[in-house]
């Protein structure tokens, strides 16, 4: 294929797939988050870190079937305007029209094998850490007024009339049990500030007074203060604050593979990681299979002389269903039997092994109309 022609059709089969893949990720994405963080979350800054934490996992698993979407339509826009005649009348047989989509495929690939072992488990974490400020309500900003929040296992129990600025509040009143001291504390305040730092959050309060009562309730201790400072285990400006724990999905490459959990002692936690194992080993790769089968399916339904068929249609549908189909798979199927990884291997090599006979069978008519010429 002239270098000109390779580089135009590589370059509108790219664009094209890069399009769908934004028209398919961030509306879909956006959409989800605003639908599922509470307008609080938004307001506490939390949506950066979510969108962070969500978008490249969602990137490489769309990347693929944003690609077969891309090649089906060029090569059906190339079908309808009699280019594939053109190309034939050039002496291009069948695999020389693909090189451009196989290209632009293996590009995908490469760049969907780089976001799910790589980028998307040094960021997918931030999302579950958003769900864990959420749900223990471990952003300041995300407190309502007149509500009882509960920290550090229920020993301290926090409340506030109303907000006075984004950082100010009134009618503090706070509760807690320390286990070392054997006591309990009531505090009360006029006011209060949460102040951010490295490492969490200060709470200053001012203008109360705090009563400590013992275990037995034999001493009661009365103290007043103008101002008052206490460490609280939020956000601070550092980071989110880190969980307890850590998943399959959050290890890179390597540290993947290498920490491969028992199948024996831990069925449960092997199915996650073969399920995990599966999308990132089995669906960057579909990106170069959805390409093929689409150019397979549009050489072999569509007419190469310009006269498009309605199956051309069906062939733009066939990929993303073929493309959810092994998504469930690897999704659902692998995490309830590991067994089932060799149904989603089968199904990604028989999609190829489809796509390769397809576009053989038009290389072989192209042959024997060329023999026939001469």
């Amino acid at each position: 294929m002239p270098r000109l022609l390779f580089f135009y059709l590589s370059k509108r089969i790219a664009v094209a797939a890069l399009l769908i893949e934004a028209g398919l990720c961030f509306p879909v994405v956006m959409t989800a988050l605003f639908h599922q963080l509470p307008p609080a979350a938004i307001r506490g800054g939390l949506l950066v870190p979510a969108l962070l934490g969500t978008l490249p996992t969602v990137l490489y698993i769309a990347l693929p079937m944003a690609v077969g979407v891309a090649v089906a339509l060029e090569f059906a826009r190339m079908s309808a305007d009699g280019m594939i005649a053109v190309l034939y009348s050039l002496r291009l047989s069948a695999w020389a029209i693909t090189l451009p989509a196989a290209f632009v495929a293996l590009v995908a690939a490469g760049a969907g094998y780089w976001l799910s072992s790589v980028f998307a488990p040094a960021h997918v974490g931030e999302m579950h850490d958003v769900i864990y400020v959420i749900r223990n309500s471990l952003n300041h900003r995300m407190l309502e007024p007149a509500q009882f929040y509960t920290f550090d296992n229920g020993a301290r129990t926090l409340y506030f009339r109303r907000w006075r600025s984004a950082d100010v509040v009134s009618g503090m009143f706070i509760h807690q049990f320390s286990t070392e001291k054997n006591e309990e504390q009531i505090i009360t305040a006029a006011e209060a500030e949460f102040r951010r730092n490295a490492n969490g959050v200060v709470l200053i309060m001012s203008n109360g007074a705090i009563v400590t009562l013992s275990a037995d309730g034999s001493t009661i201790r009365t103290a007043h203060f103008d101002e008052y400072a206490m460490p609280v285990g939020m956000q601070g400006s550092g980071g989110l604050p880190r969980r307890n724990w850590r998943g399959v999905f959050e290890m890179p490459l390597l540290e993947f593979f290498r920490e491969r959990p028992s199948s024996i002692i831990f069925p449960r936690l092997y199915g996650e990681w073969m399920s995990e194992a599966a999308k990132r080993c089995g669906i960057p790769f579909l990106a170069l299979t959805h390409a093929l089968l689409a150019i397979g399916l549009v050489l072999s339904l569509a007419s190469a002389s310009g006269r498009a068929t309605a199956a051309t249609t069906a062939t733009m549908l066939a990929i993303p269903m073929i493309h959810v189909a092994i998504l469930v798979a690897a999704e659902t199927l692998v995490r309830q039997d590991p067994r089932f990884i060799w149904i989603v291997g089968l199904a990604i090599v028989a999609e190829l092994a489809a796509a390769i006979i397809l576009i053989e069978r038009q290389n072989a008519n192209f042959t024997m109309a060329k023999d026939t010429t001469v």
